[in-house]
């Protein structure tokens, strides 16, 4: 150090921020202004040169602390937010093993849930203030330059705003809520989050400490005093409450380690209002210096094992699920498919995570998959599960022979969750494993014991194609059709001959979804996002937005039912209001048509009943949802006509604003939705005769071992 700056050359020590052993001393060229120490401020990002690299390769930014000698400075990896790293640089011969911070501050709950947000860098809170959060927010409006505030107009969507941003970035945001209802509303939201594994931080006013158990404005207490966190406990890691404000340093730093470590998922604190206000001294750590490194490491025997056995294979399929797309392994994933002429199909929440126009890719199994899906699957001889859960619908509720044939085919699953292997079927090798790291060291044990192979000569890789075509020839009648209203089908098509290639759909559940999953080609791995397991409507419009606040040069399209669209529809107001220029396609069957296709499909066309949108007079019922978008303060049209979406979506990417396309489409079973293949348990009532002895018999190869 001299004169308050690092010298322009010097030897220093690169040490990871936890406080472990230093890597060894490199050189390394550091760009400093020329401030004395004490001028420099607390978070200044400085820019290192090409030298001066974190041991994966990434450049990193410099980040200076008022400190003494030795001098600290905290370095962050610039790359996208993904698998942030924190490092210590030391100018200087030795290292304490202590951080620059290690002043006790006096701060409010409010200060230190902010503070602790920001040295996070979470940029966004999500929410709406009330009464049981007032010191919280009023915390934020301190730190406003630091942290904005995303005003929503339901806590749900603040769920699903937060969760589309951590599925494109990898990086949590935080959603706060008031006291009672506001708190209630995120239930549908952070469920979604539990079970399609994504995080984020929810924090719900709650009853001061001195009050619990009276019955104030809000309070649940007739069971257990202020006991809203009951009602979250299933579908979060873990939730806190939280008595006193010197608990928070604590409680913030192991809530970001917990919701994204592992398997991720949503946590609570739930912050009752006094503790918002009242002040503590506490010290406050660098995240870095309690953050845990590194991935979870395969055995590596088992790795071993597992590259014999697909080495060997003659029809090997990998399922890609979304475990996947949460450790961003789609290059493993491409490379281990193609080193041993593996065919890919993936699950609903694994869709986009291999590239739809690569020979190898195979699709989707299950009931809401393809033909050519099924058909792989179920004849594989050895199948490579990665992160994926073998839920219902991609197993086609366990028949035997449908989706899959576990046994005779040897299944090797990997997954970062224990609990999830053998669960449903039983295995070959068990890997419990992040799924890029696993995957990587297969891709290693694969090329020491097999050459790649030619699979492009292959009898299966010729099947493979041929499958494929077969699939896209029963559809043609859907894609192709001139009928009006236009059929979803050939909707889709028209869509995606006009997006970019690395546009980033949003879809929920509905028809809508079951046909972008067998009809929607994804080219770009990690574009498309969906709710998955919950099948949750209403995600499609807020999460779109947290997309498009990550990703503000990229385009955003939310493809949804008229059903899902009226569950968040206030959401465009936010989109209006935050500059938000997505663009949603609504089609609008004026009807929860998936269902009532589904009554049509398993008890008959004469069982169709409560989902058509009617009046009493039999008349179909619709808003006209393109006047209300216009009403909004967006661009809206309604069309119906297949040459009429192309240049309806050219004016919509073009409008400069939030778009909603308003799409009126077939309503005629089958054209409604899309061909139904594979098999799911759906139950026959007792008095449908022949079809409950159909069902019985199908229900009776079921393999739930």
């Amino acid at each position: 150090m001299r004169d308050g700056k690092l010298s322009s050359h010097r030897k220093v020590c690169l040490v990871r921020a936890h406080g472990r052993a230093p890597l060894p001393a490199r050189d390394f060229n550091v760009e400093t202004p020329r401030w004395g120490v004490s001028a420099v401020p607390t978070h200044l990002f400085l820019q290192i040169s090409r030298q001066a690299r974190l041991p994966n390769g990434q450049n990193v930014g410099l980040a200076l602390d008022k400190c003494s000698a030795p001098t600290y400075a905290y370095a962050r990896e610039k790359s996208g937010g993904h698998g942030v790293g924190e490092y210590v640089f030391v100018a200087g011969d030795s290292f304490e093993g202590r951080t620059a911070m290690g002043k006790k501050v006096r701060m409010t709950g409010g200060e230190i849930v902010t503070e602790c947000l920001i040295r996070n860098r979470v940029p966004y809170a999500m929410g709406i203030p009330g009464h049981g959060c007032l010191a919280l927010v009023d915390a934020f409006a301190r730190r406003s330059s630091e942290l904005r505030v995303i005003q929503v107009k339901q806590e749900m969507s603040a769920v699903h705003m937060a969760d589309g941003y951590y599925r494109v970035t990898g990086r949590p945001l935080a959603v706060f809520t008031s006291i009672g209802p506001g708190a209630i509303n995120t239930a549908i939201g952070v469920a979604t989050c539990y079970v399609d594994s994504t995080a984020v931080l929810v924090i719900t006013g709650a009853t001061h400490t001195h009050m619990v158990g009276k019955g104030v404005l809000q309070e649940i207490e007739r069971s257990h005093d202020a006991d809203f966190p009951s009602m979250l406990a299933p579908v979060v890691k873990r939730y806190w409450r939280v008595t006193d404000p010197g608990q928070l340093p604590s409680i913030m730093q192991r809530s970001f380690n917990l919701m994204t470590t592992g398997r991720p998922g949503p946590v609570l604190i739930d912050l009752p209002m006094d503790v918002q206000a009242d002040s503590a001294e506490v010290e406050l750590d660098e995240p870095g210096t309690r953050v845990p490194l590194g991935k979870v490491k395969a055995d590596q025997d088992a790795i071993k094992a597992a590259a014999r056995l697909l080495a060997g294979a003659s029809r090997a399929v990998i399922l890609a699920g979304g475990g996947v797309r949460t450790a961003r392994a789609y290059q493993e994933l491409k490379e281990v498919a193609e080193h041993v002429g593996a065919a890919v199909v993936e699950t609903m929440m694994g869709k986009g995570v291999f590239p739809a126009d690569h020979p190898l890719f195979g699709m989707h199994a299950g009931s809401k998959g393809t033909t050519i899906g099924n058909k792989l699957t179920s004849t594989a001889d050895v199948l490579l599960a990665v992160g994926c859960r073998f839920a219902d619908e991609t197993t086609s509720s366990y028949r035997r022979g449908v989706s899959f044939s576990i046994p005779p085919t040897k299944l090797v699953h990997i997954d970062i969750d224990s609990s999830e292997i053998g669960k449903n079927y039983p295995v070959e090798i068990g890997i419990v494993a992040d799924a890029k790291s696993a995957l990587s060291d297969l891709l290693t044990d694969l090329r020491e014991v097999a050459r790649p192979k030619d699979y492009g000569k292959t009898p299966y890789f010729a099947e493979i194609q041929t499958l494929r075509k077969q699939w896209w020839d029963t559809l043609k009648d859907f894609r192709e059709s001139t009928r009006v209203p236009v059929t979803i089908s050939r909707m889709i098509k028209e869509i995606r001959e006009f997006l970019d290639r690395d546009a980033i759909v949003v879809s929920s559940s509905g028809n809508v979804q079951a046909q972008l999953l067998q009809e929607f080609p994804i080219l770009v791995p990690g574009t498309n996002i969906t709710s998955g397991g919950f099948s949750t409507m209403g995600f499609s419009l807020p999460a779109s937005l947290g997309v498009k606040l990550a990703m503000p040069d990229r385009q955003v399209i939310a493809l949804i039912g008229d059903g899902d669209f009226m569950m968040t529809m206030q959401e465009l107001a936010t989109a209006v209001q935050y500059d938000l220029p997505v663009v949603v396609v609504i089609a609008n069957n004026a009807a929860w048509m998936s269902i009532q296709d589904l009554q049509m499909a398993a008890y008959g066309k004469d069982h169709a009943y409560a989902c058509e949108f009617v009046k009493k007079n039999g008349e179909v019922y619709t808003p006209d949802f393109a006047s209300v978008a216009k009403a909004f303060g967006s661009w809206g049209t309604r069309i119906q006509k297949a040459e009429e979406i192309k240049p309806a979506l050219k004016s919509a990417f073009s409008a400069g604003k939030p778009a909603v396309i308003e799409v009126m489409v077939n309503r005629e079973f089958p054209y409604s939705g899309g061909p139904a293949v594979g098999w799911w348990d759906v139950p026959i009532p007792t008095y449908m005769k022949e079809k409950r002895a159909q069902y019985e018999a199908a229900r009776a190869e079921e393999d739930l071992t």
